[in-house]
């Protein structure tokens, strides 16, 4: 089953940018990406991560909005790696 992008979510992109802008500093957010429905009133946008450092990185700010506010909130930013990325490698020990 496919969610559907809550209307009032999905036209939080400022919000969003904003968010990632404020955890990331200035000249950090790149290209917007698109949104993934999570829940009926939850979404993540992803926003390129223009950092050298962190190449192939996005930034990902979920939004949600309480039932019958016209009002979307910021619930989480976090930056995390995408295919592509250069991640620390995991050790598993025994």
């Amino acid at each position: 089953m496919t969610k559907t992008l809550d209307p009032v979510i999905e036209r939080a992109i400022d919000l969003a940018r904003a968010a990632a802008e404020s955890e990331a500093g200035p000249g950090q957010v790149g290209a917007y990406l698109g949104a993934e429905a999570e829940a009926k009133r939850l979404a993540t946008h992803l926003f390129e991560c223009t950092d050298p450092a962190y190449r192939g990185w996005y930034w990902s700010v979920t939004v949600a909005r309480a039932p019958k506010s016209r009002t979307p909130t910021v619930d989480d930013v976090v930056l995390v790696p995408g295919p592509d990325s250069i991640v620390a490698p995991c050790l598993l020990y025994t």
